[in-house]
């Protein structure tokens, strides 16, 4: 297919806002702020390993890492295009300890959207040239437009949000989203600046080959997910499965949303409530997974009905291919029923 037949995403932006139940062109230009964002990111992800951009910059976030010189360049772009359209009154970041109020234009505390963003998932990966992404979250905000932005704008459940996706920044570069009406993923043409697209309602297939999971971790994992990991490596019908690990959970869920798969970050003994983070992380994922007819759970619950109680929250991870999901959580009740 040509390129003049192909949808650009700025295009289909504007022909699905109708779709949108709360449609005033405010989430289209929210969506056009993080589209704008992804280019420049991209680019400084493209020439990390020329530029002194890779590496820490000797501090620690909010959740005791070290911070990647790009996780802070990432990050203040983020803020910088979300906060100067008159679209979002406040911003959670991964990177950040609190939210931020946006008060630098105008009209800001009149929107009626809060974003939640990990501005670059898998950061440390980056000086060894391994796929990094995106991933943001957003909600309508509950306090009334007009007032100061609150905390309990931001900790709403998963089943809240109104858009939702991810950017991969790998071989090619692709934004992927939804508004609660499927999944589309659009692919960017560095040589002109446009994301096309390219992967049309994209829905995970009900059974996967692939699961993955950091096995370094093994003897730290709960009985339930160690008896699940034997299950896929037994050889029995269609097992073994294949065990993919990039360690980027934006490639990770993309690999297994396209092929099939499970992907698997529970708790340990040392990490009891989890290592990701529900509002920037898991909320978005499980959002993205069950409008393409995946399964996303805790090991027990379902994740987007969690509660959130603080900004960083914690949470074990199961999420995938609904039949694979479902099969994990079932070792899982087991091994809990014989203790």
């Amino acid at each position: 297919m040509s390129k003049q037949a192909l949808q650009t995403l700025g295009e289909f932006i504007i022909d699905k806002q109708d779709d949108f139940k709360y449609s005033t062109g405010e989430l289209s230009r929210l969506i056009s702020s993080i589209r704008i964002a992804t280019k420049i990111v991209n680019r400084e992800v493209n020439k990390a390993g020329i530029a002194d951009i890779i590496g820490n910059v000797g501090n620690m976030n909010i959740q005791g890492e070290d911070q990647q010189k790009l996780d802070v360049l990432a990050n203040d772009i983020f803020i910088a295009a979300l906060s100067q359209r008159e679209v979002v009154c406040g911003i959670a970041s991964e990177e950040s300890d609190d939210f931020i109020e946006v008060k630098c234009t105008e009209n800001a505390h009149l929107s009626k959207y809060v974003v939640l963003i990990d501005p670059l998932d898998g950061s440390s990966n980056i000086d060894v040239n391994v796929s990094v992404g995106t991933i943001f979250s957003i909600y309508r905000r509950v306090s009334d437009p007009g007032s100061p932005v609150e905390l309990r704008d931001f900790l709403q459940k998963g089943v809240n949000q109104v858009a939702a996706g991810y950017v991969v920044y790998g071989s090619s570069t692709m934004i992927v989203y939804t508004t609660g009406n499927g999944v589309n993923g659009f692919t960017l043409d560095p040589s002109i600046g446009t994301y096309y697209l390219s992967h049309e309602n994209i829905k995970f297939p009900t059974m996967g080959k692939i699961y993955s999971i950091n096995e370094g971790n093994y003897a730290k994992f709960p009985q339930g997910v160690k008896d699940y990991i034997k299950y896929c490596q037994e050889e029995e019908g269609d097992r073994p499965y294949t065990s993919r690990y990039i360690g980027s959970l934006v490639s990770d869920f993309h690999r297994n949303m396209l092929k099939g798969g499970i992907y698997i970050y529970p708790q340990t003994s040392h990490s009891p409530n989890g290592k990701l983070r529900l509002l920037y992380e898991a909320n978005p994922m499980a959002f993205l997974a069950e409008q393409a007819g995946g399964k996303c759970s805790d090991g027990f619950k379902r994740i987007m009905e969690i509660e959130p109680t603080e900004l960083h929250q914690r949470v074990p991870f199961f999420c995938g291919s609904a039949a694979m999901v479902t099969q994990a959580e079932e070792f899982m009740a087991k091994a809990v029923s014989k203790n």
